[in-house]
């Protein structure tokens, strides 16, 4: 049988869809990426921002018609179907299966039941579930590897659904972590990125490692040369950690610290948990430990009760930063959040203009950036050809901006000095 699987969201979605695709590989299935072509089909949701749900629902629109048609199993998993239970069998009847974040494990058996004509759904609550421990395999000798190291979070900032969907915070045994970071290296994986929904918090708690001496232990394994890590909180960015960046070799010099609004008051509603002057405070401490480091981050605008000073207290913060990049979004209201009870809300059309500007803003500086490396000698890793042209490759650099240069396929896994000798709004040529 052939499956194909429709995938939203974050790293961690993809991740899980790894997961999945796995497990039905080794069941004798094979993975194709056409739905139209498929005998079953997989949507793993995320419903982060109202967008991706929308998108979903439109998506199963158009499923429908290929179920009626062709006679597809047809299956929902992740944030979406924890977030609506068993109820998302009576939104939408022509479903095989629904599963969870922490049921996926179990994606074989729900595919099983589908093709025995039953239906099958399993949402379980959080824990150390069985999902949490299964690894994607590497059978192409993928050069970049991700790697769960916990889900879920205890945070719960006002306006996020994460901890009712992917519950609190789980972090795996260190031994297992590292074993299978040794696993994709012997397969020829030379970056592996950390996943977690905080990754900071790992063993928070725990007699375990804590991630600063995670990442020391990382660093010592042969054959993985750079190490990157999602998502950090702020307010558990220790001192332990930023030391890091500088003094381990294979960590790049990058960092994604979401800061969400540059408002004292706005980020007391967000429960957020440290105002603007700690975040910038912990940015001049990761600059002066490493120089080099580029940042990047997340911002909401519009949230309930943002005026307009509000705001600009997140435009003067993006301007003294500088990130490299930003993901900015205006705000979206999920239901059971704390925020979508709050008063005050912003209108639309002044939240868009606000994100317009703000967007503008770091469009500049991210071109201000990228010119600067001009003239500059990096480490690129070759991933794969350029989408440019047939005669070029493109990669990353270790503070992961992407790079199209002049090269041949064979070059594809290989680290390779490069010249940057432009800079545009998105890439570096090279």
């Amino acid at each position: 049988m052939k499956f194909c699987i429709e995938n939203f969201g974050c790293q961690m979605n993809e991740h899980d869809a790894e997961k999945m695709s796995s497990l039905l590989t080794r069941s004798g299935m094979e993975r194709i990426n056409e739905a139209k072509d498929a005998d079953i089909v997989i949507v793993n949701t995320c419903c982060v921002r109202e967008k991706a749900e929308q998108k979903f629902y439109s998506l199963m629109g158009r499923l429908r018609s290929l179920k009626r048609r062709k006679g597809v199993i047809l299956g929902v998993t992740g944030c979406i179907a924890q977030s609506e239970k068993e109820g998302i069998g009576e939104r939408l009847p022509y479903i095989d299966f629904s599963l969870g974040p922490s049921s996926i494990h179990r994606i074989t058996e729900a595919v099983e039941h589908a093709v025995r004509k039953t239906r099958f759904f399993d949402f379980s609550d959080n824990g150390c579930t069985a999902s949490l421990v299964v690894e994607p395999g590497n059978p192409c000798k993928r050069i970049k590897a991700f790697v769960t190291i916990m889900k879920g979070c205890n945070n719960f900032c006002s306006y996020c659904i994460v901890p009712y969907v992917r519950g609190r915070e789980v972090s795996r045994d260190s031994r297992d972590v590292l074993r299978e970071i040794e696993d994709v290296a012997e397969k020829g994986a030379k970056e592996v990125t950390l996943l977690g929904q905080n990754v900071n918090s790992y063993n928070k708690g725990r007699d375990d490692l804590p991630f600063p001496d995670l990442l020391k232990a990382i660093n010592r394994i042969g054959g993985i040369e750079r190490i990157r890590f999602v998502t950090s909180h702020p307010k558990d960015l220790s001192p332990g950690l930023i030391d890091c960046f500088g003094s381990l070799d294979k960590l790049c010099e990058s960092i994604h610290l979401p800061f969400q609004a540059g408002s004292d008051k706005i980020l007391s509603l967000m429960n957020r948990g440290y105002s603007a002057e700690e975040y910038l405070r912990k940015i001049r401490l990761l600059r002066e430990r490493c120089p080099d480091i580029a940042i990047t981050a997340d911002c909401i605008v519009g949230f309930p009760g943002e005026g307009e000073e509000d705001f600009e207290r997140t435009m003067d913060l993006v301007s003294e930063v500088r990130f490299d990049g930003m993901f900015s979004f205006v705000y979206s209201p999920r239901k059971n959040t704390a925020a979508s009870g709050l008063p005050g809300a912003v209108p639309r059309e002044v939240a868009l203009e606000r994100l317009i500007r703000l967007q503008a803003a770091q469009k500049s500086i991210t071109l201000e950036h990228n010119r600067s490396m001009e003239g500059r000698v990096v480490q690129v890793l070759v991933e794969d050809r350029s989408r440019n042209s047939e005669d070029e490759v493109m990669g990353r650099t270790r503070t992961n901006k992407i790079v199209n240069f002049r090269g041949s396929p064979d070059m594809v896994g290989s680290l390779v000095e490069v010249r940057i000798t432009k800079g545009y709004a998105n890439s570096l040529r090279g």
